[in-house]
Order: structure tokens, then sequence, then C-alpha cells
């Protein structure tokens, strides 16, 4: 039966569609999109800061130059939750339609800090034992380990505020003569105050009464459970597996893998960068620069494995002429043309390799890792960079991740062949059809 006619499949598709459209997914893709170049800006200070520097500088000019990489690393992944927090709370209240979408931003970032300990223990320089310090924000609570909580926190404030902030009666009006940005800001005002206020009670409650600070419990019962199973090899073989399983109804795939499965990949990368910027050992074998380096070669579907096998073995004219125009762009990861020309929406013939080469790329890539036969990945590079170079990148400069990326390339190139000429075949009894039903 073919994928048009299916009901079963247009069922899926108008779920995952229903899905893709839900609000708070697609302000979460949203954020975490407007935010991916500080984390690859991050990335670069730590492997400038820890490859490149130490081949060139030594000694106090070595700690001198590497102090530019450690500003960079400040403003940017170790600012990372309350930056998440901000950005989920603009983007969800533009996509609420609220016509002050910056005041709930400043609403999420305030309300995440109004759940972070007044007091923290810190290991002075040169010290030994943890001493209690207040009235700090260390960047272990403004970072990556808080990103999951400013995740949860800047969805509910910005709920909380744009749904109070449309209450006629709380609104405070002071005409039309005032500035635009102070009328603005006065319409807002007791929004603002019930919502951090109502967050301050929260946290003063739980610290008062157990202990413990919001942050610290999302963190342990929240992230790290759901970080482990949706990280784990199975769970990104199936999100990423039924993210590209959309594309063959036509739905892009980033309904799961930016909604669901990225957040999670970049919190796993960003503590990698943070662990291998402070020489300690690296946590996250499975991260976003593991997915898009192995399972991405070429786009969606590792399609630049899908070109070569045309190149090869293809004798359709016109997927050989898509395969011309699209291998440009597909060299650096953009693979619309194949997706929409080739065509892999609708096309039962390349369903199975479609999803099966970048599955064999993760597990490739897992395993290799695993066995300590190339470094984790540790920098986020950008989704563009070119096969070889993402590898060599990704694992700050090791060349064995190369060679095991070229290899991963070379299989699935392999895997895609028999596909290519059943393809053809298709092609070419549909066009001998269209012929007879001509005459």
């Amino acid at each position: 039966m073919s994928l048009q006619n299916s009901k079963a499949a247009d069922k899926f598709a108008t779920f995952a569609a229903k899905m893709g459209a839900q609000i708070h997914l697609r302000s979460l893709r949203d954020a975490f999109a407007t935010i991916m170049p500080l984390y690859i800006l991050a990335g670069l200070a730590v492997l400038l800061n820890n490859t490149v520097f130490t081949w060139i500088f030594k000694g106090d000019t070595l700690t001198h130059v590497q102090y530019w990489g450690t500003l960079l690393s400040n403003a940017t992944l170790n600012i990372s939750g309350i930056l998440i927090a901000a950005m989920i709370g603009y983007c969800l209240a533009k996509n609420r339609k609220f016509d002050n979408p910056i005041a709930a931003a400043l609403v999420s970032m305030a309300a995440l800090v109004t759940m972070m300990p007044n007091t923290v223990s810190l290991i002075p320089d040169g010290a030994k034992k943890a001493v209690d310090v207040s009235a700090v924000l260390p960047y272990s609570n403004l970072g990556t380990g808080a990103m999951f909580a400013g995740v949860i926190v800047g969805l509910l404030a910005t709920e909380a505020f744009v749904r109070i902030s449309r209450i006629k009666k709380l609104q405070v009006h002071l005409g039309d003569n005032v500035p635009p940005a102070v009328g603005k800001s006065f319409d807002v005002l007791i929004p603002i105050i019930i919502v951090l206020s109502c967050s301050a009670i929260i946290s003063a409650l739980l610290y008062n009464l157990a202990g413990m600070n919001l942050i610290n419990l999302i963190t342990t019962f929240i992230q790290e459970p759901l970080r482990h199973i949706g990280t784990g090899i199975w769970g990104v073989i199936i999100l990423y597996s039924l993210g590209n399983l959309l594309w063959l109804f036509g739905i892009h795939q980033s309904v799961i893998y930016s909604s669901i499965l990225e957040p999670l990949l970049i919190i796993n990368i960003t503590q990698n960068i943070a662990a291998y910027n402070a020489g300690k050992a690296i946590p996250n074998i499975i991260n976003v620069s593991q997915v898009q380096t192995y399972g991405l070669m070429g786009g969606s579907g590792s399609t630049l494995c899908l070109l070569v096998a045309t190149f090869l073995v293809g004798r359709s004219a016109v997927t050989k002429n898509v395969s011309k125009l699209s291998i440009a762009p597909g060299i650096f990861n953009i693979n619309e043309p194949v997706i929409f020309g080739y065509p892999i929406v609708y096309n039962i013939s390349l369903a199975i390799p479609f999803v099966l080469v970048p599955v064999m790329g993760l597990v490739i890539s897992y395993v290799t890792t695993t066995l300590g036969w190339m470094s984790p990945c540790v920098i986020q590079v950008p989704w563009t960079t070119p096969i070889g170079f993402s590898a060599f990148l990704a694992t700050a400069g090791d060349w064995r991740a190369v060679v095991i990326q070229l290899i991963t390339f070379v299989l699935g190139v392999l895997v895609y062949i028999p596909f290519v000429m059943i393809n053809d075949k298709v092609l070419m009894k549909e066009s001998k059809d269209d012929t007879v039903q001509a005459a």
C-alpha cells in the first residue's frame, strides 16, 4: 500500500502535525534556535582555549590569552540557564500573541533567580573545604545545571504572567500622554508583582520547610531521569527515527527532534563543553554534536550518502539531475532539494535507508566512542559544517573521529545503493505505465 493511500499514515501525519503546532513545544523549539549561536560561540572559545592556543602559547602568556575564552564561556555557557528562561518567556509570549513579550522575558528570568538559594557552598581558591557564602549567584546555578529549570520556570512563569496580564482590572493605565514604553511597563506592573511574589513565596517555603530549592529539585527528579532516558542510545534511536519518519509524510522532522530531543541533547553538549574546559572527564557520549555529525551527513536521512549512491549506480535521468543540483547544498547538510525533488516524501522505495542510515551512524559513533577508539564530541559546531571537518572540530581535533565518520559515510552509501536501484525500477515502471495510458 502506498504511503499516500494509507489511513494509518494519514492519522500519524495528522497527529505529528498537531504535536508540532503545540504552542509550548513550538516555543521551546524557537527559544533553543534563537540561543544556538551562543552555544556555538562557547564551543569555539573552548576549542581555541584548549587546543589551538596550547599549540602556540606557553606559561603565563597562555594563561593571559585563555582569559579571552574564559570570558566568552562565562557570557554564554555559564549563564545558559538564565538565558534560556528569558528566551522561552519571550517566544511563548509571542506565540500567545501577547503584546509585551520583552516583559515576559524579564519575568521568566527574574522568576528563575527567585528559585535559586541565597546561600551556597563554595570552595575558595587554594582551600580544601567549602564555605557557605551568601548573596551570590554562582555559575553552577546560572549555567548548564539550571537549563532544565530555566525551561520549566520559563514556561510556567510566562503562562501565569500572560494570563494575569490579560485581566483588565489589574492593568494600570496612565493615559495616552505618557511614552509608550512607560505605559506598557505600568500595564504589567501588578501582574509582575503577583507572579514574582508567588514564585518567591514558593521558593521561601521550599527552603524553610524542606531545606531545598527548586533548581535542585528539578535537576534531581526531572532533568536527570528524563535526560538519561531520552538521550540514552535507545531513546535517541527511537526519537530520531520517528523524526526522520515524518519526512516521508512531508512533515519537517523538527516536530519531534527540535521540540523534544534536541533540548536534551543540547544540555548534554553544554555539560561536555564545561567538563572539557575544566579538564574533567567527559560525561555524555550522546549529545547534539554527535547526532548531527554521525546521523546528519548531508541532512536528515544522511542523504549525502544517497546522492553519492545515485552518482554510482543511478540510471534515472530525473534522479541524477536532482542529485547534481542537490550536491552543493548537501555538502553543507541542506537537503530540502533531495527531500522534495528526488523525492523522499511519500517514496516507500527509500523509506528504509532514510531511517536506517542515520541510526547506523549513531550506533557506530556510540560504540567506537565507548571502546575508546575516538574521543567524545565536546564542541558544538554549526550543523552546516561538512563531513570530515565536523568530526574533527566536534571532537576538538581527534583525527580518528574523521576516519570513523568517513567509514560510516561509505557504509551509508553502500546501504543506499540497492534502494537507489529499486527506486529506478519503480520510476521506469511508472514511466511505462504513463506511456501506455497516454497511448
